[in-house]
């Protein structure tokens, strides 16, 4: 067998030499003959001249005459594997797997998107050969079982006694850095294509045609993302934590060539919140509450325009106060609670949205809780009716029953708040 590059094109089964080709077609002047690929099942065959019995039925069916030039040809039975096709038939079929290209006219441009050679695509869920089948996220510190050698992360197979494959016993757990280092390459050197967008961004390919190439180094930071939350919902946080490290190194580095660009801050805003998440997950409370402390500090530099940045910055400044109230600080709690109030108040004035309302409904519960805590009862009682009127003067669409369901569990905790001041 021969061995392929994994960065060339997949060919057919029966892409061979010209050697094991039976027949080739005559090439008349001007006109250039392409070879028909062989069904491995036996359908179909290549195209025959006029003098080779074009009456001659193949498996009981009648030949159909091609008028092309004066010349016919026999139509043989379809393969239903698609091997009988001309390579004629798709000049413009990509490499990577695509059916065609769109069809390039005059002053044209066809966009050619940028693909993994490993099948490894930002906006499509794959398993590839460096992937772990347990959290089905890149390997990280791969590890491989003894005796059965499948290699797995090693904080997803430590949870394991028998082998998640092939259900042998794991007599040891033995590092691969081989494959580790091979995926860490790998990982270096995706969607890393560097393309000046004023010289290179469009290639000739005929007289008026072009093809515009994407820049694939865009892609880069949502496949970072796509692996750490497979990762994160695998609680495999060490992975989880490693992508979205590289992912923030990533923008910082187009921050420093770039400035201070909106969409930046607050691509590096979320996923300092997502590197929070993961410290808190894996017990550093000291950890998570500097990452979100960064991602507030990016995410005001945005405008507050957009209904999902502030929904991110007020959520990370009530992470932050979650975590001063676990550590007994409920002034710094409170502070960050009624920052993101305001956050959420200003948002409403803004659009009012049905989720911004049940969020800001959350905040003054928030507010009140720690009002109460801190000896403040009129005050605490004040908020949770606030939250109570807002809650009950939202009407919400049928169809909206998730939303409606959140909306009656915090109305529930409120009124239980209120009566337990009663009481």
């Amino acid at each position: 067998m021969i061995p392929v590059c994994p960065f060339a094109g997949a060919s057919r089964p029966d892409d061979a030499t010209n050697k094991q080709q039976e027949s080739k077609p005559k090439q008349e002047s001007g006109e250039t003959a392409t070879v028909s690929p062989k069904c491995p099942f036996g359908y179909g065959s290549a195209l025959k001249k006029p003098s080779d019995d074009q009456n001659k039925q193949q498996d009981g069916q009648e030949s159909k005459p091609k008028q092309e030039s004066g010349e016919s040809a026999t139509v043989s039975p379809k393969c239903p594997f698609g091997y009988d096709k001309k390579s004629g038939d798709n000049q413009n079929k990509q490499r990577d797997g695509q059916e065609s290209k769109p069809k390039q006219e005059s002053e044209e441009s066809a966009t050619v998107a940028p693909k993994c050679p490993f099948g490894y695509d930002s906006q499509a869920f794959k398993l590839g050969p460096f992937s772990c089948m347990i959290c089905q996220a890149l390997l990280y510190d791969s590890s491989r079982c003894v005796p059965c050698s499948h290699v797995f992360c090693k904080a997803c197979l430590s949870r394991f006694k028998d082998c998640p494959l092939c259900g042998a016993d794991i007599e040891k757990i033995e590092a691969d850095m081989n494959l580790q280092n091979v995926v860490d390459r790998f990982i270096e050197g995706h969607a890393r294509i560097k393309r000046s967008q004023a010289n290179n961004e469009e290639e000739d390919i005929g007289e008026k045609k072009t093809v515009i190439y994407e820049d694939a180094s865009l892609e880069r930071g949502a496949f970072l993302v796509q692996q750490a939350m497979r990762a994160f919902r695998a609680n495999n946080i060490d992975s989880a934590k490693s992508r979205f490290t590289m992912c923030a190194d990533d923008i910082r580095e187009q921050l420093q060539r770039m400035g201070n660009t909106s969409e930046l801050c607050s691509q590096l805003g979320a996923v300092l919140g997502m590197l929070g998440d993961c410290s808190r997950a894996a017990g550093d409370a000291v950890s998570a509450v500097n990452y979100f402390e960064e991602s507030v500090n990016f995410l005001l530099k945005v405008p507050k325009d957009d209904l999902e940045i502030t929904h991110t910055l007020s959520v990370s400044l009530n992470k932050i106060g979650d975590l001063k109230y676990y550590d007994g600080d409920l002034q710094a709690a409170r502070s960050r609670y009624f920052q993101a109030l305001d956050v959420r108040r200003n948002a409403i004035k803004q659009q009012s949205v049905p989720s911004q309302i049940v969020d800001v409904a959350i905040s003054l519960a928030k507010v009140a809780d720690i009002d109460r805590n801190l000896g403040d009862e009129d005050a605490a009682v004040e908020g949770f009716q606030e939250g109570i009127k807002l809650l009950q003067s939202l009407k919400l669409n049928p169809e909206e029953v998730s939303l409606e369901q959140r909306r009656l569990s915090v109305l529930e905790f409120l009124n239980s708040q209120v009566e337990k001041k009663q009481t």
